[in-house]
């Protein structure tokens, strides 16, 4: 593919790569997807919570001190996201992070930002 810039400022041959990954949409929408489940503090602390142990809605909610109701709707929005996952066990549901890459990479990176230390170092909850 030839360089079709309007401007040629002695761009690298890794110009042509870059124009062909930032035409893939789909790959930045997942990611917007995933950082807008971050975008609410409580959606941030439930997610780190969920990275360090399994809870059913109403610990987490005593934990946090809020509502279940409250809490349920950010499970809700953290589960469609893809960043937890849930079991039932009779009528209890429990919640944990799942283990994709994608939770392993923000649980990190809010550590990190953070600088909050896991409880059993620095490993990631499985």
């Amino acid at each position: 593919m030839k360089n079709s810039l309007p401007h040629h400022h002695g761009e690298s041959e890794d110009i042509l790569y870059l124009q062909e990954q930032v035409k893939q949409i789909s790959h930045f929408q997942t990611i917007a997807d995933i950082f807008r489940q971050l975008d609410d503090t409580t959606r941030i602390r439930i997610f780190w919570l969920l990275c360090h142990c399994e809870e059913c809605v109403i610990n987490i909610s005593a934990i946090l001190e809020m509502s279940s109701p409250a809490v349920s709707h950010h499970l809700r929005s953290l589960k469609n996201g893809g960043l937890i996952v849930s079991r039932r066990v009779g009528k209890e549901v429990y919640y944990r992070a799942s283990t994709s890459k994608q939770s392993q990479l923000l649980h990190q990176m809010i550590e990190q930002m953070m600088e909050i230390a896991c409880p059993k170092g620095n490993e990631y909850h499985e």
